[in-house]
């Protein structure tokens, strides 16, 4: 059977040619060379991490500890203007995958328990 989509080639069969073992690499033209990019050099130390941040109320001299306190007392300084709703979203987000089940949960169990009540009246 042919191929019915294809169209058929004018030049060599691709098969005519001798070809290459499975562990040997693709024959490379002669062309070919990999260009090596020009080093760049630079009259700068460069910075080091963690220092000279230019952030607002961040000195050179902070260490992680202060740092970290001051970046939760500015958390906690936004979170207080949110509001009921931005409150319970904060409260929300802060649960844990075993929390939020055992809320679905009990909401899925008052459900089935309001329908048996239901069922159960209608019946009498």
């Amino acid at each position: 059977m042919g191929n019915l989509c294809g169209k058929q080639s004018s030049s060599e069969d691709a098969f005519s040619q001798p070809g290459r073992t499975l562990g040997s690499a693709p024959a490379r033209p002669a062309n070919a060379s990999a260009s090596v990019p020009p080093r760049i050099h630079s009259q700068s130390q460069g910075h080091t991490l963690g220092g000279s941040n230019s952030g607002p109320g961040v000195s050179a001299d902070d260490d992680p500890r202060t740092a970290a306190a001051r970046a939760a007392e500015d958390r906690a300084r936004r979170a207080q203007g949110k509001g009921k709703l931005g409150r319970a979203l904060d409260a929300q987000r802060a649960q844990t995958q075993a929390a939020t089940l055992e809320a679905s949960s009990r909401a899925t169990r008052g459900a089935r328990d309001a329908d048996a009540a239901a069922e159960a009246r209608a019946y009498n």
